[in-house]
């Protein structure tokens, strides 16, 4: 499995480490994100990684900010992205499961690298659930289509 990684400057040694770890377990990792500690700016590297994983060009992706917040915003924005920030390893796992999340955001500042690894390995080993689960991606889809099925309706 192809796994792209995207981070700003406060999530450099978070990136790595991360990395690393995923290299271990046999993953291949491709780093869109920065490696200079000089301030940047997260957009860049939310939609980087994206648009690999729209395209193609890895099979998810995994983005790493201050809080994980902004730059998950920015990968949103890209057609396609299910980006999902979390915090604690439940959620990590049910945002494959439930939502078919294909990028994992989260944020230096807020998780530990141990809580990061277990995070990782619980969204990398979930299975998304389909079923209704299936039936909801797809009024999602919808939406993100500009379809306006949904904003009127009880």
């Amino acid at each position: 499995m192809k796994i792209g990684i995207g981070n700003d400057h406060t999530a450099v040694e978070m990136k790595q480490v991360i990395s690393e770890y995923l290299i271990k377990q046999g993953y291949e990792v491709v780093n869109f994100g920065t490696d200079a500690t000089d301030s940047c700016d997260y957009p860049i590297y939310g939609e980087r990684v994206g648009r690999a994983v729209t395209s193609g060009e890895v099979d998810c992706g995994i983005l790493i900010c201050g809080t994980g917040v902004g730059i998950s915003i920015a990968a949103n924005k890209v057609q396609g992205v299910r980006a999902a920030v979390c915090s604690d390893v439940t959620t990590a796992r049910l945002v494959k499961e439930h939502n078919n999340a294909n990028i994992l955001a989260f944020g230096a500042r807020i998780v530990g690298v141990e809580t990061a690894k277990d995070m990782v390995d619980a969204y990398l080993s979930a299975v998304f659930q389909e079923g209704r689960h299936a039936q909801r991606i797809a009024m999602i889809h919808e939406i993100e289509s500009g379809m306006n099925c949904y904003a009127k309706k009880g």
